[in-house]
């Protein structure tokens, strides 16, 4: 079974609309609801946004319902000059950017307890979302994608992520579901469609862009599951 992670409603109803078959639960706030989409097995939820919303909704899934994998869907903003709007990011790799012990000697990042800067995705089903992306015929970006408490509008801060992490898109979740997803040993994933490009207009961008862009993660998102 595989889990479905979310951080907004605009990113998940289509996923939790077209599920068949469906039981729900809810814990902590957020509902769980377990069925069919695209005639599999999966569990989907919307975490709320930031990084600890999605933590205590990754545990949560997991404790419950002990899925093959997780995959954390949505959008996000692009820190790549090849990354445009409407395109994949797929990670190979998730880090904190806003996790900072520096001052005491630790690399920036640095997830204490780890002793990790970046955290792993699952190498072969980030290969079937590759092939996801050439099937559905989009431009994709294979890189680390960074997550923090904020919304990308700086573009020094911006600059610097990209610089310092190798980073391709940010958003708020991703690196988090990949925490407890380590810790928890169940492979993870993150898929972003990139609806703004992470500088000073990023507000506009997302705001004309985030339905369409959320709409498209749900279509990558089928393509995945059915992929041949």
């Amino acid at each position: 079974m595989t889990g479905i992670i979310g951080a907004m409603e605009k990113e998940m109803h289509r996923v939790i609309e077209a599920m068949t078959e469906v039981e729900c639960q809810t814990v902590a706030g957020i509902t769980f609801h377990r069925g069919l989409l695209c005639g599999k097995p999966v569990v989907a939820a919307i975490s709320g946004i930031g990084k600890v919303f999605a933590a205590l909704c990754t545990q949560s899934m997991i404790l419950l319902y002990h899925p093959d994998c997780i995959v954390n869907i949505g959008i996000a903003g692009s820190l790549s000059g090849s990354l445009a709007i409407g395109g994949l990011a797929l990670a190979d790799r998730l880090v904190q950017h806003d996790m900072d012990t520096t001052p005491i000697g630790d690399p920036p990042g640095l997830i204490s307890g780890l002793n990790l800067v970046h955290l792993p995705c699952d190498r072969e089903r980030l290969v079937r979302w590759e092939r996801t992306a050439e099937a559905l015929g989009v431009p994709s970006e294979i890189g680390t994608i960074a997550s923090g408490d904020c919304f990308m509008s700086d573009p020094a801060r911006k600059e610097w992520i990209g610089r310092t992490f190798g980073a391709i898109a940010c958003e708020m979740e991703g690196a988090a579901v990949g925490q407890v997803c380590f810790v928890n040993d169940v492979p993870c994933n993150v898929m972003r469609v990139i609806s703004d490009r992470g500088g000073e207009d990023s507000g506009r961008e997302y705001a004309e862009n985030a339905e369409r862009t959320s709409a498209f993660a749900f279509t990558a998102l089928c393509a995945y599951l059915t992929l041949d």
